[in-house]
């Protein structure tokens, strides 16, 4: 009785005998990569990018989430290998897709990334493979984009190869959980397909979440990552609203808290970075017109959360006027942060980077301090940007600046020293009154 290619499959699964590709060895690719290689499945990662490999054939990694010696010790025991050679997937069971899904300038999803991955593993695909989407993304392109094109070399899904989807929950910076111990969701193109995600993935992470499809995995990123903006769009409207009353939000939401039901605490900042919240729900919105419905909700929460960093840079403006006596157009700013986040060195869609354009915008000189990025790298959005270099954090250095903007707030930063020598600071995360540092000098906004 012949073996079917699901049957084959599966055994290598169950037995670590399937070699996985993980294709974008960036926040997310590297760590499921990692994930997946610890689990005891060989894994041959793959990127374009050429110093990525110089940096892993190296045993560096330029991901926080791993380190150089998780790297190191998957290289030497053999189960991790990287390459910028695609003819290299013909030989992976499993095929992981984690490349980026921007959006264009008129805020339309850019999948231009998933199809070109895609037609590059119908290139090499062959019968008894797994494909695999992780990048965050509108419902229905698992099954309308990535499973078409792979059709398109006379195979076909459920019999000859394998389609799924499992969203990425990466979460840089977070302590208490990693790719291995965050439940995934996982979805596939049939019932054979879901079956293989489970072994998958039920491998090399402590939960599995099986889901009815593709579409549904893909609506649960989307659910998550939109629930946050909203929330956090209604603290950025409240604080604008409470600020105008005297009313200070972070008071508010600090005792609102401390209802034990039916409330739970989001805080409002200087804007929204990082690649999910202030991308995926438009990948929502835009798949909706489809449908002829309004997102209106939505796309609301957009509007508010991108609109924060010029409220900031108005606040910082009115600072300066009234207790400086300067006008933003003659001042020297120093930004504090420029990770989207404290205490990584993801800037991916930082406000940081859209608050210094402003700052210079408006005829105002602006430089950033983080210990964490030495220098600003190149940014699709933020080339003039590219190649400035954090300024140094000594009382001299502080003095010298006309306004002190804190738009991240690292643990590492000295606020002992920017509350004792800045003449005026911009708190947009509340740090100084949460470290007793509160003084006439420093404005919240």
């Amino acid at each position: 009785m012949a073996i079917s290619t699901f049957d084959t499959l599966l055994q290598k699964i169950e037995t670590r005998n399937a070699r996985a590709g993980v294709i974008g060895l960036g926040y997310v690719g590297l760590p499921l990569a990692m994930a997946v290689a610890r689990s005891g499945f060989a894994v041959t990662g793959f990127d374009i990018d050429p110093s990525k490999m110089v940096a892993l054939d190296a045993r560096r990694s330029y991901i926080d989430a791993v380190s150089n010696e998780a790297l190191a010790a998957e290289i030497e025991a053999r189960r991790f290998q990287a390459t910028t050679d695609f003819a290299g997937l013909a030989e992976c069971d499993v095929i992981i897709i984690c490349v980026p899904t921007p959006l264009t300038k008129h805020r339309d999803p850019d999948l231009s990334f998933i199809e070109a991955t895609s037609r590059s593993i119908a290139g090499h695909l062959r019968p008894g493979q797994l494909v695999v989407l992780e990048s965050t993304t509108y419902p229905g392109t698992t099954d309308d984009i990535v499973k078409v094109i792979l059709e398109g070399t006379g195979l076909k899904s459920a019999s000859d190869f394998f389609v799924g989807f499992s969203p990425e929950r990466e979460d840089p910076g977070n302590q208490h959980y990693h790719t291995a111990t965050i439940p995934k969701v996982v979805a596939g193109d049939g019932p054979e397909a879901l079956s293989l995600m489970k072994a998958f993935y039920g491998a090399a992470v402590s939960t599995v979440v099986p889901v009815s499809s593709n579409a549904t995995a893909e609506a649960v990123k989307l659910t998550e990552n939109i629930f946050r903006s909203v929330n956090i769009a209604l603290v950025n409207e409240l604080k604008t609203v409470y600020a105008a009353m005297g009313i200070d939000v972070w008071e508010v939401i600090d005792a609102a808290k401390t209802k034990p039901f039916g409330y739970m605490p989001f805080y409002p900042g200087p804007g929204l970075g990082g690649h999910c919240i202030p991308i995926d729900p438009f990948y929502l919105t835009w798949k909706s017109r489809e449908y002829e419905l309004p997102t209106r909700f939505i796309e609301l929460a957009g509007e508010i959360n991108s609109a924060m960093p010029r409220y900031v840079v108005g606040k910082l403006a009115e600072a300066l006027d009234i207790r400086a006596g300067k006008a933003l157009s003659r001042s020297k700013v120093l930004v504090i942060g420029l990770a989207y986040k404290k205490n990584v060195a993801d800037i991916r869609e930082s406000p940081s980077l859209r608050l210094i354009e402003i700052i210079e915008e408006r005829g105002g000189r602006a430089d950033y301090h983080d210990p964490f990025v030495a220098e600003i790298p190149p940014t699709r959005e933020y080339q003039a940007l590219k190649g400035r270099r954090s300024a140094a954090l000594t009382r001299e250095a502080v003095s010298g600046y006309d306004a002190v903007l804190i738009a991240t707030d690292h643990d590492s930063v000295d606020y002992a020293v920017l509350a004792k020598s800045a003449t005026l600071i911009i708190d947009t995360r509340n740090v100084f009154n949460r470290l007793g540092l509160s003084a006439d000098h420093v404005i919240k906004a």
